[in-house]
């Protein structure tokens, strides 16, 4: 399958799965609706069917899932929690990568406060409908959502104190654009809090599609050594990766950071 055709694919599930929330009800879908990292389940990244609660939802605290509409709780993908990881602070601008329904840079716009904003990019547009109907309902104003992909964010350069991202750089067919946009568009000093699936290094590309498949989240992730290797060739410091769950056999939910000199 071509990189275009990959993209398609993807584009296509978050499109469903935004469908899924916005048509069928938040009370009618379980709260981890669509966790990215069981390759068995035919549910993954995206859709509608119970999956394992180590994914989705279940990884928000009961009071940050309390803060948000119902929906963009139901809409969430990930396989982390990059609020939490990223340690945002009153003031500072934060852009999360593939933010989909919305459900972290809304949490995120409240942690920086009204002296701050949060950014999402996503690439679709039922989720971006999504995202902006949740922002509505949650009464924030320090919030915007942009139209683009995540290989050419539609910000300026320096503009953001924090990138975050929830389980969607494994997705990118152009891994190492989206590493440079990451740099490009922090300011000095700026640093990187992302969840994603990440493999042991001992798993070949060829191990990684035996475990799960691309649009699952799993067959295009990178290895731990290929992660940090991608960080140091864009310019980013005092990078690391540390493995926090599995999702598949050698493969892992992540916390990975990383910071520009300043």
């Amino acid at each position: 399958m071509s990189d275009t055709e990959l993209r398609e694919q993807v584009r296509q599930r978050y499109a469903a799965a935004a469908t899924a929330v916005t048509d069928t009800g938040r009370e009618a879908l379980p709260l981890v609706d669509a966790g990215c990292c069981t390759p068995d389940n035919s549910s993954c990244c995206g859709g509608t069917g119970e999956v394992d609660d180590a994914f989705g939802a279940s990884l928000y605290a009961a009071a940050e899932q309390g803060e948000l509409p119902a929906a963009a709780v139901a809409a969430s993908l990930g396989c982390g929690n990059p609020t939490a990881v990223a340690e945002l602070r009153p003031g500072e601008t934060v852009l999360d990568l593939g933010s989909g329904g919305g459900i972290d840079v809304l949490l995120s716009a409240r942690r920086v406060g009204p002296s701050g904003f949060a950014y999402g990019v996503d690439m679709t547009d039922e989720m971006l409908a999504l995202a902006e109907a949740n922002k509505v309902k949650s009464g924030l104003d320090n919030v915007a959502f942009l139209k683009g992909t995540i290989e050419d964010v539609p910000l300026p350069d320096g503009s953001v104190d924090v990138v975050i991202s929830n389980c969607v750089i494994n997705l990118s067919t152009d891994k190492p654009a989206v590493v440079r946009e990451m740099f490009r568009v922090l300011r000095p000093g700026g640093r990187i809090g992302i969840s994603d699936v990440v493999a042991e290094d001992h798993l070949s590309p060829t191990d990684r599609a035996q475990r799960g498949s691309y649009v699952g989240c799993i067959a295009g992730a990178l290895s731990r050594r290929e992660y940090l290797q991608g960080l140091a060739e864009a310019g980013f410091e005092d990078a690391e990766v540390t493995f926090t769950h599995e999702a598949a056999p050698g493969m892992h939910s992540a916390i990975v950071r990383a910071r520009k000199r300043g």
